[in-house]
């Protein structure tokens, strides 16, 4: 079984490391390793360079944002599962990959599966700030806005392609988007047990009142788009569950 794994940058440069590095540590060794890089200026390129003869693709050119860079790695992949690791996580150890497969194979129905994932401090990435489980996911909390953990989510390279990729018109939920309509779709998701993912705080949909706002509206416009009913008060229902997660880390 081979695993693309897809990393999107846009200067980079203090964290790609670890996350170039946390790939090429694996002890699986089917995974094709793709990066989409928006143009740099700031080093990243040096970087990745320093890698080079160990990635399968590095394409480095202007796009249309996170989600058009998400598409195009898609697009190049030839694995039969698809996963997206940011330029700023890092997989949580040497055996993620390979644990992962042995989980696939072990379930060779499931068309995805979901982990659980880890938020650590942005410069202090061995200190945990929060645990995302996806333990108690089920279908029914995508109305009032849970969703499984983007990082920890891998799924089959067909489903792209004949369900379709990342809404472009998203600018911090395509991901939850495109997850409501795999599972609307039918497809068959499955629980990987084990935390997969690092990540650092501080990405766009976490960043700020305003793109959480911003992502809430999202979210129940990407709901509707998939026949799922919900609005804004629905999902204050997600807040207990949030705060928990700070608790139990």
């Amino acid at each position: 079984m081979k695993i693309s794994i897809i990393t999107v940058s846009y200067n980079s440069k203090l964290t790609i490391r670890d996350t170039i590095l946390s790939v090429l540590s694996q002890t699986y060794p089917n995974i094709e390793y793709i990066i989409i890089d928006g143009a740099s200026t700031d080093g990243t390129l040096a970087i990745i360079e320093e890698y080079r003869t160990k990635i399968a693709r590095v394409i480095s050119e202007p796009d249309k944002g996170i989600y058009d860079a998400m598409n195009k790695g898609i697009r190049l992949a030839k694995g039969d599962f698809v996963g997206i690791l940011n330029s700023d996580d890092f997989l949580a150890d040497q055996n993620t990959i390979k644990d992962l497969v042995s989980f696939l194979q072990e379930n060779p129905s499931l068309d995805c599966s979901y982990a659980d994932v880890i938020y650590v401090q942005r410069d202090h990435p061995e200190k945990i700030v929060r645990l995302y489980s996806s333990k108690n996911f089920s279908p029914r909390k995508v109305r009032i806005g849970i969703m499984i953990p983007h990082a920890g989510f891998y799924a089959k390279r067909e489903l792209f392609e004949r369900l379709g990729y990342y809404k472009l018109d998203y600018r911090v939920a395509a991901d939850f988007e495109l997850m409501a309509r795999f599972l609307k779709s039918g497809a068959i998701f499955g629980r990987y047990p084990h935390v997969m993912v690092k990540m650092r705080n501080g990405g766009i949909s976490s960043n700020g009142f305003f793109w959480r706002i911003h992502q809430n509206f999202e979210i129940v416009r990407a709901c509707k788009e998939n026949g799922i009913y919900t609005n804004i008060v629905f999902l204050m229902l997600k807040i207990p569950s949030k705060l928990l997660s700070y608790i139990c880390r």
